[in-house]
């Protein structure tokens, strides 16, 4: 299957500190000349009084810790490139144990994850968290950046033990996708271009794999499910009858003449029309943002969905769920916070936490109901109304929710639904 010219990826990156996250993603940006001159001068000027004979690739990235330093806080720094083959989103999130709720954040609509693992220190317990949270978050694709090759020699054995010793971690986890790539950020080896110091390594450098990565298949297409954002009345002539419902295609694929049911009515209508940008179109997917109208004039309002009549969400008020606690206040026992789901705002509370996960030996750990910030744990939640709900693992759109504190309007928890 061809390319789609200029598909967007998203990535995130993940890494213990030093790893050379920083380097790598400057080495992206400035081999594949995806930087502004006045960036380069100002970079190479700061390499020079530095005392340093080339560029300082991690100063590309690195500017944000200025602001880290004087208190700002900087939850992911998001950086854009692009190539002619594809457009890029990259997540950089920091590598610290007490940021695990940014990479949440980071990587929770990222296609694909790049781990980085020093050549030298192999897999540690960092580099767990890293492929649990990974797996947890469902992200299709993991690059494992073995990174630092320069500093073993280029010996293919230091590459060969993290693979080893990743792919042991990895048997214990859901993760669908993975791949391993020796590299020398530093030196640019198998980021770009290939290296001519690993002959043995015989797969892709790392930025032809990212442009080459298969990510329509990310999205599922099989079960049809378009959340109403807001609905459409222009009252203005040639309009005035109109009534069109605008979102964002979450799953599935949609086609004027398809008969659909309105959650949580459960009333049927066909699809009249389907516009993207004031055109017309036959068909519209995941995640593409439309505009539907029903031969039929059905009450609905945003939070409403529009599905198949033979493959519906489940409507309900209690499930189970994955979260991860973002608040530096800890959850209060049975409080009432609001939800938001695919555009649907209610109250809902905690009801209980079944277990925290040991974010270190990936265990279950019953008895402690005490959510703090970073905490990963399975809770059961009640909803005031009924919610229509996938399995993240099937949906990472309809399977995905927050709470938010009505007190303070802080998101305190990202959740996956189970």
């Amino acid at each position: 299957m061809e390319l789609e010219q200029n598909q967007l990826l998203r990535f995130t990156t993940a890494g213990s500190v030093d790893d050379g996250k920083s380097t790598l993603i400057g080495r992206l940006l400035y081999d594949s000349k995806s930087i502004f001159e006045d960036q380069l001068d100002a970079v190479a000027s700061t390499s020079k009084r530095k005392g340093m004979d080339g560029v300082d690739l991690a100063l590309f990235t690195d500017g944000l810790r200025d602001e880290r330093e004087q208190g700002i806080t900087i939850d992911v720094a998001y950086r854009y490139f692009t190539t002619p083959k594809r457009k890029f989103i990259i997540a950089d999130t920091p590598g610290h144990i007490q940021y695990t709720r940014n990479m949440v954040t980071g990587a929770s609509t990222a296609n694909a994850a790049l781990i980085l693992v020093d050549a030298r220190h192999g897999v540690i317990e960092q580099t767990k968290r890293h492929a649990f949270i990974a797996s947890l978050l469902q992200i299709p694709h993991l690059i494992v950046c073995v990174n630092k090759m320069d500093l073993v020699n280029h010996e293919e054995s230091y590459y060969q033990k993290v693979v080893q010793q990743f792919e042991e971690v990895a048997s214990k986890l859901l993760i669908k996708d993975i791949r391993f790539i020796p590299i020398s950020a530093l030196n640019g080896d198998n980021v770009v271009n290939r290296s001519e110091h690993m002959t043995w390594y015989q797969g892709a450098p790392l930025l032809h794999v990212l442009e080459h990565l298969h990510i329509s298949s990310d999205y599922n297409k099989v079960d049809a499910r378009f959340p109403v954002q807001t609905v459409l009345r222009p009252q203005r002539e040639g309009f005035i009858d109109y009534r069109g419902y605008a979102g964002r295609v979450a799953s599935g694929i949609f086609r004027p003449g398809d008969g659909v049911v309105v959650l949580p009515s459960g009333f049927s209508s066909t699809i009249k029309t389907l516009e993207q940008n004031g055109k017309e179109i036959q068909e519209a997917f995941a995640p593409m943002s439309i505009a539907m109208t029903l031969t039929d004039d059905i009450d609905i309002s945003r939070g409403d969905m529009i599905v198949r009549e033979n493959n519906q969400p489940e409507a309900t008020q209690d499930f189970d769920a994955m979260i991860c606690w973002l608040d530096s206040a800890p959850a209060r026992p049975r409080a009432k916070y609001s939800i938001l789901h695919c555009g649907n705002e209610q109250k809902a509370m905690i009801k209980e936490v079944v277990h925290q996960i040991d974010i270190n030996t990936l265990n279950g750990n019953e008895g402690d109901p005490n959510l703090v910030m970073n905490a990963i744990a399975k809770v059961q939640v009640r909803t005031t109304r009924p919610l229509m709900v996938d399995a993240y693992r099937e949906n990472r759109q309809t399977g995905s929710f927050v709470l938010v504190d009505d007190a303070t309007h802080n998101t305190v928890a990202a959740g996956m639904i189970l």
